[in-house]
C-alpha cells in the first residue's frame, strides 16, 4: 500500500488575486487578470498585455533588505511559501526538521535580475556588477530560501522542465513522500519572466496573443479564434504531508494528491506531437499511479494554452484516453482567467482544482465563444458550474515535450 498524501496548505499569489480567498472569488465569478503591460514601454512588441500580478508588496511578506537581494520570481515563491505555511498550522518548533524539505519549479528564473545587471555591465563595468547576481538568478535558490527562512533541512532542489516545472516538482514531492525521505514537502512553483527580453522571445516565436486592444478576452482557450497564449507570473505553493503526519497533529486537509504521470514527446523543441501519444502515456501512467480506473477522473483542469497547436493536441490526448466518455467530462482552462504563469502554472492549476472541488463547483474556460470543429470537448464556457467532483486530474505541457500530470482526489477518511 503507498501512503496517502494530502494537502494541507495553500500559497497563490496570481494575476486574479493573492490569497486562496481572493484566488477561488475570481476563478467563480470569471475574472481575467489580464492588462497591457505598463512596467516598461511595449509600443514596439506584437504582444503588449499580461497577466500580472497587482497589489503585491515584498515587504508585506519579507524584510525589507532581504526582499531586494530576491529576484521577483523568488520574492512571489517565498512569499506564497509562508502564506502555505501559515494556513497549514504548521507548528516549526514542535516538528523535525530534517524530515521537512522543500521542491519548487521554475522555467525561467531571475531575468529580470539578468537584465538589470547587463546593463549595470555594459555602462559601468563588470565591477560593478552585484555580488548577488548569481544567487538571484539561478532556479534553486527559491527552495534554498524557503529552507534558510524555516530551517527545513530535508530534501531541497529546483526543477526546470518550462510549463511542466511545478507539475514535476509536486510530483518528485509526491514521490518522496511516500517513499518515506520526508515527512512534509513544501511544493509548487513561481514565475517572474514579464521583462522586455522575455516578452521579445516569446513574441518572436509567435507563441503570445497579439488581441492588444482587448487584453481581457485575448486568452481563449479551445477557441476557434484563439491566437496565442498570454504570459503571466505568481507562484503557487502546497505543502504535501503524509496523512498519518497530518493527522497526528489535527492538520485540516484540503485533498488528497493521488497520482503523478510524466513524458516526453521526443519530437520538437515547441511544438507538441501531433498524435498525442505521449500525453497520452502521462495521463495514463498518472491514473495507473492513483490506482484508479479512467472512470473514476470526473473533472479535467486542461493546459489549455490558447495556442492553436496545443488545444485541439490536448483535446485529442483526453479523447484517446477516455474515448466517448471524453465529451461528458468538464474540462476547463484556469489559463482562460490567469493567463499562462509558465513554470508556476501547474502549480496554481492545481490549487484552482482542489479549491473548486473544496467549494462544490468547477471553474468556467471564460472566452469562449466560437467552437473548434477538432476541439468539441465540454470545456464548461463562460460561466461556473455547481458540481460536487470527487477526482480530478490536471495536465502541464512543456516545451521541450515535457508531459506532467497530477491527479487529486477528495479527501475520505
Amino acid at each position: 500500500m503507498k501512503k496517502r498524501i494530502v494537502v494541507t496548505g495553500i500559497g497563490i499569489i496570481s494575476p486574479i488575486g493573492i490569497g486562496s480567498d481572493n484566488y477561488v472569488r475570481s476563478l467563480k465569478n470569471g475574472v481575467s487578470g489580464a492588462n497591457r503591460i505598463t512596467v516598461f514601454d511595449v509600443s514596439n512588441f506584437t504582444s503588449q498585455i499580461a497577466g500580472t500580478v497587482k497589489d503585491f508588496k515584498p515587504e508585506d511578506f519579507l524584510d525589507r533588505k532581504k526582499a531586494r537581494r530576491m529576484a521577483r520570481f523568488t520574492q512571489f515563491g517565498v512569499s506564497a511559501a509562508k502564506m502555505a505555511i501559515k494556513d497549514s498550522g504548521l507548528d516549526v518548533s514542535k516538528e523535525d526538521l530534517t524530515r521537512i524539505g522543500v521542491i519548487t519549479g521554475t522555467g525561467i528564473g531571475g531575468l529580470d535580475v539578468i537584465e538589470e545587471e547587463e546593463q549595470v555591465l555594459l555602462s559601468k563595468g563588470p565591477k560593478r556588477v552585484s555580488p548577488f547576481l548569481i544567487p538571484m538568478i539561478i532556479t534553486n535558490i527559491l527552495p534554498g530560501e524557503i529552507a534558510i527562512e524555516y530551517g527545513f533541512t530535508g530534501p531541497n532542489y529546483a526543477v526546470t522542465s518550462a510549463c511542466a516545472s511545478a507539475n514535476h516538482a509536486m510530483g518528485d514531492a509526491l514521490r518522496l513522500l511516500r517513499s518515506g525521505d520526508a515527512d512534509i514537502m513544501i511544493t509548487g512553483g513561481s514565475e517572474a519572466a514579464i521583462t522586455p527580453l522575455g516578452l521579445a522571445g516569446f513574441c518572436s516565436i509567435k507563441a503570445l496573443t497579439t488581441r492588444n486592444d482587448d487584453p481581457q478576452k485575448a486568452s481563449r482557450p479551445f477557441d476557434k479564434t484563439r491566437d496565442g497564449f498570454l504570459m503571466a507570473e505568481g507562484a503557487g505553493i502546497l505543502v504535501f504531508e503524509t496523512l498519518e503526519h497530518a493527522v497526528a497533529r489535527g492538520a485540516k486537509i484540503y485533498a488528497e494528491v493521488a497520482g503523478y504521470g510524466a513524458s516526453d514527446d521526443a519530437y520538437h523543441i515547441t511544438a507538441p506531437h501531433p498524435e498525442a501519444e505521449t500525453a497520452v502515456q502521462a495521463i495514463r501512467a498518472a491514473i495507473k499511479d492513483a490506482g484508479i480506473s479512467p472512470d473514476e477522473i470526473d473533472y479535467i483542469n486542461a493546459h489549455g494554452t490558447s495556442t492553436e497547436y496545443n488545444d485541439k493536441t490536448e483535446t485529442l490526448a483526453i479523447k484517446k484516453v477516455f474515448g466517448e466518455r471524453a465529451k461528458r467530462i468538464p474540462v476547463s482552462s484556469t489559463k482562460s482567467m490567469t493567463g499562462h504563469l509558465l513554470g508556476a502554472a501547474g502549480a496554481c492549476e492545481l490549487i484552482a482544482m482542489v479549491l473548486c472541488m473544496k467549494e462544490g463547483f468547477v471553474h468556467p474556460t471564460i472566452n469562449y465563444e466560437t467552437p473548434d470543429p477538432e476541439c468539441d470537448l465540454d470545456y464548461v464556457p463562460n460561466k461556473p458550474r455547481d458540481i460536487k467532483f470527487n477526482c480530478g486530474l490536471s495536465n502541464s505541457l512543456g516545451f521541450g515535450g515535457h508531459n506532467a500530470v497530477i491527479i487529486a482526489k477528495r479527501y475520505d477518511k
